[in-house]
């Protein structure tokens, strides 16, 4: 079963940043643009950002200049290690998209790495290309700089996490969205009673799947080089009970680019297409709507926008494929109907993105020939699919809100 130990994080110095956090934290990685890479670089000169996407200086050094830039602040005394291990306390207070209060609550700890079905469980697949990019920045580094997000079947979970959430917090940050992080360390008899319950239930990874099996690549590496290294033996992991009061998932929507005619006059096999009036924000929100009223998904093509209903007797042999579990999920019905029409056109390159409004601008834009869009696989299919040891497509779900990069670090050379 999962087995969740504290270790002595590494944490921003305010005397030595002469800064406010905000200044300094960064979202994860895998969500930041190039727009806002660079908003980052100009806030602060020891951001985040510096850390997680690097950039070269010399062809190819972009990983030593994370290094360099971690083994820089760490000397300057801007990053500095807690005098003993925690576990960290973490809390997310924000407002949701209908307005209400919302608050999530998990800890943050160094997870023992376990093989994938053995405690620890994946829900979606996972790209090669992002895998090699974070395992270069792991060799070089030898840190984590954030955390891999796993859901807990253990109940009460949130519940205890909160009895310690009291007081001034170690750390704290508001991120651009208007969330409020905040990190509370533990010690002594709290961190028993949370390690006993998350090793009572297995885990889910919610998101981070690239992150942990890098760890795993990298584990194994060592052990083949026959290097005894404890530190890579485990990997850093924000635990949030899985509970519909604890998360908010999103889906994340396909953009399609290189779309030719006969690609778009083939959709009409594969699906019903009804018009939904012109792009724009208020067209899209009604778009959303309309898709969860009837379990479609969404086209954005130029300046209109279209439901799209998929017409199972035509994806029925290819669902029939599938287990039962997944067959609900937008994001498998997108690679049945691709793989369907494969057959008779040439496909569209695809993209990721997760906000709706945000795809549908690029696509009035340009910078994209047109989108689908996706309704969120819900809780219950996450955890069953989980359970059944399979996996969702690649990019299927987006939690939010997203931990900050910067309110800890693990080192792996301290624990």
């Amino acid at each position: 079963m999962p087995e969740l130990f504290p270790f002595p994080g590494l944490r921003y110095q305010r005397a030595a940043l002469d800064a406010d956090l905000g200044a300094v934290t960064a979202p994860p990685y895998d969500v930041i643009d190039e727009e806002g890479r660079a908003q980052l670089e100009a806030a602060h000169p020891q951001n985040a950002v510096r850390l997680i996407l690097p950039r070269d200086v010399e062809p190819g050094d972009r990983y030593e200049q994370a290094r360099a830039a971690f083994e820089q602040w760490r000397a300057a005394g801007v990053l500095a290690a807690d005098g003993e291990p925690h576990l960290y306390v973490y809390r997310m207070v924000f407002t949701d998209e209908d307005g209400q209060p919302r608050r999530m609550i998990g800890v943050v700890g160094a997870l023992e790495l376990a093989t994938l079905g053995e405690g620890v469980y994946a829900h979606e697949k996972t790209l090669a290309k992002a895998k090699s990019d974070r395992l270069d920045l792991l060799r070089a580094t030898r840190a984590n700089f954030d955390p891999v997000w796993g859901l807990s079947l253990a109940p009460g979970l949130s519940e205890v996490l909160e009895s310690l959430a009291s007081g001034d917090p170690a750390a704290s940050a508001v991120d651009a969205d208007g969330v409020e992080h905040s990190v509370f360390p533990a010690s002594g008899d709290a961190v028993d009673r949370i390690r006993a319950m998350i090793a009572a239930e297995p885990l889910v990874i919610a998101d981070g799947h690239h992150r942990y099996e890098t760890a795993l690549a990298y584990q194994q590496e060592r052990r083949e080089a026959g290097i005894d290294d404890p530190g890579a033996d485990r990997i850093m992991m924000l635990v949030v009970e899985l509970a519909d009061d604890q998360l908010m998932v999103r889906p994340i929507h396909r953009l399609l680019r290189n779309v030719h005619h006969e690609f778009r006059g083939k959709l009409n096999f594969v699906g019903t297409l009804s018009p939904m009036g012109p792009n724009n924000p208020d067209g899209v929100r009604n778009l959303l709507a309309e898709m969860e009223r009837t379990a479609s998904m969404g086209v954005v093509d130029g300046p209109g926008l279209a439901l799209l209903t998929p017409k199972l007797e035509v994806l029925q042999r290819g669902l029939e494929q599938l287990p039962e579990v997944l067959r609900d999920v937008d994001a498998t019905r997108f690679v049945v109907m691709m793989g369907r029409l494969s057959l008779s056109v040439e496909l569209p390159e695809v993209d990721y993105r997760h906000d709706a409004l945000h795809v549908a601008e690029m696509v009035a834009k340009g910078a994209a020939d047109a989108a689908i869009l996706l309704r969120p696989a819900t809780i219950d299919q996450i955890a069953m699919v989980a359970a059944a040891g399979l996996r969702m497509p690649q990019k299927t779900t987006f939690f939010q809100p997203k931990p900050l990069t910067g309110l800890v670090f693990r080192s792996l050379d301290l624990g």
